[in-house]
């Protein structure tokens, strides 16, 4: 089977099809700086090219849905290029609304970044495509190779994979635009941890993590890999729910303290979907 083996390329796929969808769920709201989707788009494409060289002499299909997925993030990359002029229509009537103000308040007129008009604002839309195309391949595998429940475990870990990495990148990312109000922020966070729930679970269903903690699969350390898993799975929940109540705080110090929490639960949440499918596949 192709799709059931642990192996590292099919993790690179889904983590770049994963974070590549919740770029999309980001930029849609047209309010993160262009730079963003620059620097995920790059990034995510280079480990989606990752998982196709390390692919192998594995079956075709999973090596044409690699680099579709490079391509179209590519196009993608290269359409925001082209009209960065543009700007970002969220951010710049958030930057004018604020020079508003103060110009109200003190008097002083401040110089508005340009923008140019007749170039038309990049298309969010375009940052569907590549996920949509690694949806459907890893879908295509799975349906042929794997069992329903292994098919499932691999699209929701995708998922999940992709929300906690892009909200620990878009945390980072209020270094650079420190006026960004915090609800992009929290709806990738909400999203990882509604995501939580289904991925522990699916690892639970027989045969599942359960076996590991019965004996009827050896981890080779004693169960202590088990253990390992559930304390992965508690720290994950944990650290999201710390992140969320650091989002509630008023002050600006409460984002960067949430990024710390996300750059935690990233570990532990890759912690939740490796190690079970190491034990499992």
């Amino acid at each position: 089977m192709v799709i059931v083996p642990f192996s590292l390329s099919l993790f690179l796929l889904q983590w770049s099809v994963g974070s590549l969808f919740f770029l999309w769920i980001t930029t849609r709201h047209r309010v993160v700086g262009i730079g963003y989707g620059w620097i995920s788009r790059v990034f995510f494409g280079f480990i989606a090219a990752l998982a196709f060289w390390f692919s192998g002499n594995t079956d075709p299909i999973f090596k044409a849905t690699a680099i579709v997925v490079v391509l179209c993030t590519i196009a993608t990359m290269i359409s925001s290029y082209l009209r960065r002029e543009a700007g970002v229509s969220g951010q710049n009537e958030l930057a004018e609304a604020r020079s508003e103000r103060v110009a109200a308040m003190t008097g002083i007129e401040l110089e508005q970044k340009s923008k140019s008009e007749s170039v038309a604002e990049f298309d969010p839309n375009l940052d569907l495509l590549a996920p949509i195309i690694g949806f459907i391949g890893l879908l295509i595998i799975g349906v042929r190779d794997a069992s329903l429940l292994d098919l499932t475990r691999v699209l929701v870990g995708t998922l999940f994979m992709g929300a906690v990495s892009d909200a620990m990148l878009l945390g980072h990312w209020y270094l650079v635009q420190p006026g960004l109000k915090r609800a992009p922020l929290k709806e990738l966070t909400y999203w990882t941890t509604g995501l939580w729930l289904p991925i522990s679970v699916l690892y639970l269903i027989p045969t599942g993590m359960v076996s590991v903690f019965t004996g009827t699969i050896d981890d080779g350390y004693a169960g202590l890999l088990g253990w390992f898993w559930i304390a992965c799975v508690v720290t994950t929940l944990g650290l999201l729910v710390m992140t969320i109540v650091a989002l509630r705080e008023r002050q600006y110090s409460a984002v960067m303290a949430a990024t710390g929490l996300l750059y935690l639960a990233i570990l532990t949440a890759f912690g939740i979907d490796l190690v079970a499918r190491a034990l499992l596949f």
